[in-house]
């Protein structure tokens, strides 16, 4: 359940998220204070993270062997955190960030009702919004909103960027783990234009936060393979990126 305003005290929002990834490009938010931040308890989490077992396979990426779920959101986003759905187009990306789909339009299933309704996705967007206004202070954000799974097993490739180190093409970049499961590896990496390395870090605890400035960064994480070989291993996180309503 997400607190009300007045409980939620941690919402303005992560100051130092804000003067880190002003200052530096990059930051991780621990799982615990995100939690704080939206006012959520484990229930609530777990809720969160049950959307995680409603994706779809995700084509494009089984070209390179990859097995990844996913769905696709968009929409704007006033500077108040206000929420307008936006037609659900193909996804692309500019094609001197991502050299692997090189300007590819893509399609996929649209988020649940359910998701769409979960007041933890509203908490997000408004943690993220308020990250994003140091970087940039358009009239409207447009939100992409992508879940993610990726299964590894002991004789595949569970790459969760497959594209390898790459940008995003818009403002803010954001990926929360929601959980994961017999999982080694995983390892996220932000680098600066001329790679010099900004920050690694392996996303274990649910609800860790990895922010980005994706005008200055670039990022990509490594495979995950199980522990256990004889079951797969599972990363599920969601990525939310912003960008202002002229550039998309």
């Amino acid at each position: 359940m997400r607190a009300t305003s007045e409980q939620r005290t941690g919402v303005e929002p992560l100051t130092h998220a804000r003067e880190a990834v002003g200052r530096d490009g990059a930051c991780v938010v621990p799982g615990d204070e995100v939690m704080r931040s939206l006012g959520v308890d484990d229930q609530g989490w777990a809720g969160f993270a049950g959307h995680w077992d409603d994706l779809r396979p995700d084509p494009y990426a089984a070209r390179s062997g990859t097995q990844r779920l996913r769905r696709y959101g968009r929409f704007v986003v006033s500077p108040e955190g206000r929420r307008e759905p936006a037609p659900v187009e193909e996804f692309r990306q500019p094609g001197d960030s991502n050299r692997l789909f090189l300007d590819e339009g893509r399609v996929f299933d649209p988020l649940t009702e359910e998701l769409l309704a979960d007041p933890v996705l509203d908490g997000l967007l408004e943690l993220l919004g308020g990250i994003a206004g140091v970087l940039d202070d358009p009239p409207r954000w447009v939100v992409h909103v992508h879940p993610f799974r990726v299964l590894g097993s002991a004789d595949s490739r569970g790459d969760a960027t497959p594209e390898g180190r790459h940008q995003d093409g818009v403002t803010l970049v954001s990926s929360l783990l929601v959980g994961r499961e017999n999982a080694t590896g995983g390892t996220s990496e932000v680098v600066d234009a001329d790679g010099r390395e900004i920050l690694t870090t392996t996303l274990a605890e649910p609800a860790t936060l990895l922010v980005g400035d994706d005008r200055r960064t670039w990022h990509g994480v490594d495979p995950i393979r199980p522990v256990d070989p004889r079951a797969p291993a599972r990363r599920d996180v969601l990525v939310v990126t912003f960008m202002p309503e002229e550039a998309r």
